[in-house]
């Protein structure tokens, strides 16, 4: 559905407005999901490494699928894949709430079933992401992107309370059916929704192809890869207050489901007042400095916590931790956003969700097997420590400020190729050359500049790149690439960006000749 008016808010159209409602539902329904299911666990197995595994049995699907996932939102029907996700998901739920209120629950069960679920999570996340431009106007795509986060706060907030009252009420297994049912709200406006799918004047890219190109884009664009260092050094570290809080919350201040959803409640509380005052964060410091003051501040709060020892200080701390944690994720997922452009941009967070939900699995079992050997408050504090370290490093090594100067708007500036007849699409390899005539006395500062355009190359399909100088004539310089296909020589045509154009502009100022620089292509025949 196309928005009414290009000034129209994200609410005014109505299948935003009515999935961004049904998704808040759901996410309540997967906060009180994590309440049981870390409870639970407690029960089964009181082994903090058994309790930390629930947190990573939740992200680790993530961290495999994530890459599929994306690359499938940018080829199949959305729609189709979304439907089929939630399908997975609510069978998954009910399955582990009729085992559990049948008392047949075990720890294994309970690892496979939530792994289960998260599976249908990851096939949904980058799909959810990817379709928010087709129901908003572009003008409204931030506040929708906000919208979206307001409202996995408002869930967080939520879920973790009525999860604990639940659980004290009627168990964990019921939790777990209520968390069954919340899903079948976006699956009602998903199957009601009529999505036109934009139409492709080149045919989609295969599976393997698209997830190479992702991680191609990924490797290459060194933005992006800012971005994801950044979020390894926070999520490595961060985990582990999410991995132990269950442990915390049980064994040290002996509280019952209840009093755990509160904490997680506080948490949410302090996320959503984050949320509220981020935009005049972001008016007033440089997403660098937002990143490296959440980080801190959390680890700070991370070592209040391993030694709180009563439900008031530990509330306390958590909403810092929640207001800490949202200006995190908020800075990271913004650059993932704004440093990956739209042909590849389900890729690109998928590869951000990859690397968030990786850290997290593999922080949350570090932690765990930690904590087992040194006990929770000692490891609380290990893990701040080195987070502050970690941030501090990065911050300086790794800044996160240049994302937003980079324009990605497909610049269409490349001419069409002129050909002779048909070029199959499948001919290839494709060989394209760029001829340039430079005043000799400029060609080093010209090799120099032109290194950039490498990068750029390889970034958007060619598996081979090279520059030369004529010998018989100076100045006279070649650039070369390689691509494997006419299609994908074609598909880079649509991947150039603005930003691009400001390096090949720099480029043409060397050029000396009374004629654009010469473009050739030569295509090997089979």
């Amino acid at each position: 559905m196309t928005p009414s008016t290009p000034s129209a808010g994200p609410l005014a159209s109505p299948v935003f407005r009515a999935l961004w409602i049904a998704t808040v539902v759901s996410n309540i329904g997967t906060w009180m999901h994590d309440v049981g299911a870390g409870w639970l666990m407690t029960s089964l197995s009181p082994d903090p490494l058994m309790v930390a595994l629930v947190q990573a049995a939740t992200t680790f699907p993530m961290f495999v699928l994530a890459l599929p996932a994306g690359a499938l939102a940018d080829i199949v029907d959305r729609r189709h894949l979304l439907i089929g996700a939630q399908l997975f998901g609510l069978v998954a739920a009910a399955m582990l709430a009729a085992l559990t209120l049948a008392g047949l629950a075990n720890a294994v069960i309970l690892l496979g079933f939530t792994a289960a679920i998260a599976i249908g999570a990851a096939l949904s996340a980058p799909a959810f992401q990817a379709v928010v431009p087709e129901l908003v106007p572009q003008s409204a795509l931030q506040q929708a992107v906000a919208l979206n986060s307001l409202g996995v706060n408002i869930a967080r907030a939520i879920g973790p309370a009525v999860g604990g009252l639940i659980i004290a009420a009627s168990g964990p297994g019921a939790v777990f059916a209520v968390n069954a049912v919340s899903v079948l709200g976006v699956l009602f406006v998903l199957v009601r929704w009529r999505r036109t799918a934009p139409e492709r004047h080149l045919p989609a890219e295969h599976m393997v192809g698209a997830m190479r190109a992702g991680l191609r884009y990924a490797l290459r664009a060194p933005e992006l890869k800012v971005v994801l260092i950044r979020s390894v050094g926070f999520f490595l570290f961060a985990s582990g207050l999410w991995a132990l809080l269950p442990v915390i919350a049980r064994r040290d201040l002996e509280l019952g489901p209840l009093g755990y959803g509160g904490l997680l409640t506080f948490m949410g509380l302090g996320a959503i007042t984050g949320a509220m005052v981020m935009p005049k964060l972001r008016g007033q410091m440089g997403a660098n400095a937002i990143t490296l003051a959440a980080s801190i501040l959390l680890a700070l709060s991370m070592a209040a916590l391993s030694q709180a020892g009563q439900f008031a200080t530990a509330s306390a701390t958590l909403f810092v931790a929640g207001f800490a944690w949202i200006a995190m994720m908020a800075s990271l997922n913004g650059g993932a956003q704004a440093t990956s452009p739209g042909w590849v941009k389900a890729r690109a967070l998928a590869i951000y969700l990859l690397v968030f939900q990786g850290s997290m699995a593999a922080g949350s079992t570090l932690w765990g097997s930690v904590a087992s050997r040194i006990g929770v408050p000692s490891t609380l504090l290990v893990a701040a420590g080195l987070l502050i370290v970690a941030s501090l490093i990065l911050a300086w090594r790794f800044p996160l400020d240049r994302a937003s100067a980079l324009d990605l708007a497909p610049s269409a500036h490349w001419p069409a190729p002129l050909i002779d007849g048909n070029v199959e699409h499948d001919s290839g390899p494709v060989l394209v050359t760029i001829e340039y005539r430079v005043d000799p006395a400029n060609v080093p500062a010209f090799f120099a500049a032109i290194q950039e355009m490498r990068r750029i190359r390889r970034r958007d399909g060619a598996i081979h790149w090279g520059v030369y100088e004529d010998t018989a004539q100076p100045g006279t310089v070649v650039e070369t690439f390689t691509v494997e296909s006419w299609l994908e020589h074609l598909r880079q045509h649509d991947r150039v960006t603005n930003a691009d154009r400001v390096h090949q502009e720099a480029l043409a100022a060397f050029h000396a000749g009374d004629i654009p620089p010469v473009v050739r292509h030569f295509v090997t025949r089979r």
